[in-house]
């Protein structure tokens, strides 16, 4: 029997009292001016050390650094590690049976956190659209009639910022946390409270990003290129400390998705049985321990630059903001296939089921994976062919961006082989892989003009450059997104989304989506500028049809929205335990999942994808097994 097992959760106003998301938000304001003020009282001894520092500048980051360490204090985050320095014995679980409330607060049960971390993110990915429908408001006019050019400047940022930095997590965040552990026949992640850590980060980061508005917002855009970053207003110093608590978020959640994998693995489960949607997590976490940390040191110099008067980026006094463009991409393009690579997997794993057929190449789909991992890191300074690169480097680059097309098609050819000769079942999921197919098809043959230096010098900057990259990620991205959330939903919640709504979702969305942005393809080749909100009166009709489209894309998401409110708050039809007859170990558990997962810890034999291969499951309990480590 296990702790959480013999252990009656509290009365409700014990937990309402304790710590909980209601106390982080008291505590992090309590810090937020704690550390406002504290900054105002250290600001006059402190001029004599650094000139004419701008003390606002000061004031923000402290302030907002309390805020965090207020919040994380509320939520419970430092009860442990001073319960160990008083002597109570470890415990491995925190608020697992609490009910609802656990929803809110520190809890290390990751299906709780992989739950936490789909409601969250889905809240923020809601914002970001907000601020898309006011860009397309925007441009309804080929003058600026809508918003002043700050204002409008800022919501651009806002809208790539946040939806940039929230879906680096998107996939591992709800879908990883809560699945890996179920996967590999483990009963919880490797380090339970780091994971809960790593949502309440990003949780913290996005409420700081959203708060920029009050501090004048930023002109960046989601770069943040210096120089302008160095002479923004305190706007700025929200998307830096935004950015490197996603940062840290992200490093984290990596880390713990590695240890996990590698340690906790089930007896029999070898690294050929293991399913293609763990190997997707293993390569986008490994990008993410090594990529995160660049981009939170150069948020770092960049904090520094405005608080301290350092000069990393500032030219007249010795420093290049061409450093901080080749730090920046060399996080921000590793940073495409954190996004780009969970969605191959979620691919690679729901066309065996809704094709009745085993993955076609498991090896090659393996090799593309980690393909892409490695050659993800010699691209970066095809953002800098217009930006000053040497010249000799072009060519390199050219060519490597051009081989990261080899590893990328291998998952793309397995997958249309697995689909070949299938007795293919078109559910919801299964046609939002098969868009998946269309539009990253037309991303990636769009991407080949800005990997070309002759071509890229016409289109960088345009248009066109946005719409091939919302092919990518968008189309990549958040269409497998949604793919694995009426996949595994019913699993993770008890509770059936209604398929016909679900249907009525996609088309739309599929619809809209192309037509929102295939037009723009050609409007950047017409030389209308992403990021300004004019553009000459020939291309009226051409952002007025993208802009209808875009706000019908947008009601195509509440479709979305009003399905799964109506279906887990109010119609709640219950799920079966395995309604894609699925072979894979999370559908031949109860639903939802027991907290414990196993009673005990499953043995693997062969590989989840043996579809037409008998009725046998790839695992199996034997009689008199140890009930296995926590």
């Amino acid at each position: 029997m296990t702790e959480a097992a013999i252990a009656p959760p509290p009365p409700l106003w014990r937990r309402l009292l304790g710590f909980n998301l209601l106390t982080g938000i008291v505590l992090g304001i309590g810090g937020w001016y704690v550390g406002w003020y504290g900054a105002h009282a250290i600001s006059g001894p402190s001029i004599e050390y650094f000139g004419d520092t701008d003390y606002n500048e000061l004031s923000v980051y402290l302030a907002y650094i309390g805020g965090v360490i207020g919040f994380l204090v509320g939520l419970g985050f430092l009860n442990y590690p001073f319960a160990r320095l008083r002597g109570y014995p470890p415990s491995l679980r925190e608020k697992e049976t609490g009910g609802w409330t656990r929803y809110f607060g520190l809890c290390t049960d990751h299906k709780v956190v992989g739950i936490q971390y789909l409601w969250g993110i889905g809240l923020f990915f809601f914002i970001g659209g907000l601020n898309a429908m006011l860009i397309r408001t925007e441009q309804l006019s080929p003058h600026s009639q809508s918003f002043p050019m700050g204002t409008y400047l800022t919501i651009v940022g806002m809208h790539g910022t946040m939806m940039m930095g929230m879906m680096t997590s998107g996939i591992l965040g709800p879908f990883a946390n809560y699945l890996v552990p179920i996967m590999i026949g483990a009963r919880r992640m490797a380090f339970p409270r780091i994971e809960a850590l790593t949502f309440w980060l990003l949780m913290a980061a996005g409420a700081i990003l959203t708060t920029t508005i009050f501090f004048g917002g930023f002109p960046t855009g989601w770069t943040g290129y210096a120089p302008l970053q160095t002479e923004a207003n305190a706007g700025i110093d929200n998307y830096i400390l935004f950015f490197a608590l996603v940062g840290i978020s992200m490093t984290l959640l990596g880390l713990n998705m590695i240890a996990t994998i590698l340690t906790m693995r089930a007896p029999g489960l070898t690294w050929t049985r293991l399913p293609i949607f763990v190997w997707g997590v293993l390569s986008t976490a490994v990008l993410m321990v090594l990529a995160a940390p660049v981009l939170v040191a150069v948020l770092a110099m960049g904090a520094l630059d405005r608080t301290a008067q350092t000069s990393f980026f500032n030219a007249a006094a010795g420093g290049s903001s061409y450093l901080y463009e080749n730090l920046f991409w060399v996080f921000g393009h590793p940073e495409v296939y954190i996004l780009a690579l969970p969605g191959f997997a979620i691919v690679l794993e729901l066309l065996p089921v809704f094709s009745r057929k085993p993955l076609w190449g498991y090896r090659l789909a393996v090799a593309g994976l980690l393909g892409v991992s490695l050659l993800s890191w010699f691209v970066w300074q095809h953002h800098l062919f217009v930006s000053g690169i040497n010249g000799d480097l072009r060519p390199f680059y050219m060519l490597s961006t051009e081989l990261i097309s080899i590893p990328t098609g291998f998952t793309f050819l397995c997958g249309m082989m697995t689909l070949w000769r299938g007795s293919i079942r078109f559910t919801v999921p299964m046609l939002f892989c098969l868009a998946w197919f269309f539009n990253f098809l037309i991303g990636g043959l769009s991407g080949v003009f800005l990997s070309d230096v002759p071509s890229d010098v016409t289109t960088h900057g345009s248009f066109f450059s946005m719409a091939h990259f919302h092919y990518t990620i968008m189309g990549g991205l958040v269409f497998t997104f949604f793919a694995a959330i009426y996949y595994w939903l019913p699993k993770m919640t008890g509770w059936e989304l209604n398929e016909r709504l679900g249907k009525i979702h996609f088309w739309t969305m599929f619809v809209f989506f192309n037509s929102t942005f295939a037009p723009l393809f050609a409007a950047g080749f017409l030389g209308q500028s992403r990021r300004a909100p004019v553009y000459t009166g020939n291309l009226k009709f051409l952002n007025d049809w993208v802009s209808i489209s875009a706000f019908l894309l947008g009601i195509s998401m509440l479709v979305f929205l009003y399905n799964l409110v109506r279906s887990v708050a109010f119609v709640k039809k219950p799920a079966e335990a395995n309604p894609w007859s699925s072979r894979s170990i999370e559908f031949q558990l109860p639903s939802p999942v027991p907290v414990h997962n196993f009673d005990r810890i499953p043995v693997f034999s062969s590989d989840p994808y043996g579809y037409g291969e008998g009725p046998a499951p790839s695992w199996v309990v034997p009689a008199g097994a140890p009930a296995g480590r926590e």
